[in-house]
């Protein structure tokens, strides 16, 4: 067994060998989305699970992992399945270092798809989704730099899929400068809305083939 490859994760892959499909969401928890926006955020998680677990197939091959972000970057939840995801209880304090919290969800990506290879098991290109309602904050330029030419050649070599998404307050000038394509915004705090075409996006995608273009549902809960 390759040293990578946690003993749980093969049981995992052996258990089901099911493609994967992964998404990070990446979130930001600065202390400006304190109130209202953190608890919409909160509760269109559990929307999300609650989705994803409707469907057969998706809650065994979309797999969930999250990334909060403000004055520090930390892992929340590790890649799982849809059936095996908890959704977390944030709460909002301090700056926003968008662009660490970038590289290390790609990180997560890469090392996630070596994973999935040393297992035998087919996966499609991984949803990046990062939500913000402001810009990077508290880190070196050059950091926030590196993560939007990570992005931009991810992209370009199709191995990541990256969305934007910016709550009220966001400064949507800066997203379209990091990410390639073109960022949402919110309308009010349509979380749950979002999550449940979050969710039909991953559902789509966990039953189509491999490589296939796959149209995504409109995203009625945001404006470009």
């Amino acid at each position: 067994m390759p040293e990578f490859l946690r003993l749980e994760d093969a049981v995992e892959f052996a258990e089901n060998p099911e493609p994967r499909c992964p998404c990070v969401l990446l979130l930001d928890i600065s202390g400006s989305m304190q109130g209202e926006a953190i608890n919409a955020l909160n509760e269109g998680l559990k929307v999300f699970k609650e989705e994803l677990n409707r469907d057969n197939l998706a809650k065994k091959r979309v797999e969930v992992a999250i990334v909060t972000f403000n004055s520090n970057v930390d892992i929340v939840q590790d890649f799982v399945t849809a059936d095996q995801f908890e959704p977390p209880t944030l709460s909002a304090q301090g700056l926003t270092v968008m662009g660490t919290a970038i590289h290390r969800g790609l990180d997560m990506v890469s090392s996630r798809k070596a994973q999935y290879s040393a297992s035998g098991v087919a996966y499609y290109r991984p949803w990046v989704f990062l939500i913000t309602d402001g810009e990077p904050q508290g880190e070196p330029e050059s950091v926030v730099e590196q993560a939007m030419q990570r992005i931009r050649d991810d992209e370009a070599n199709k191995r990541v899929a990256f969305f934007a998404v910016g709550v009220e307050g966001a400064n949507m000038e800066r997203l379209s400068q990091i990410v390639v394509r073109s960022p949402l915004k919110l309308v009010g705090l349509n979380f749950q809305e979002m999550f449940i075409w979050l969710s039909a996006s991953m559902q789509r995608v966990s039953q189509s083939k491999m490589d296939e273009q796959i149209p995504l549902p409109p995203p009625g809960w945001g404006i470009v």
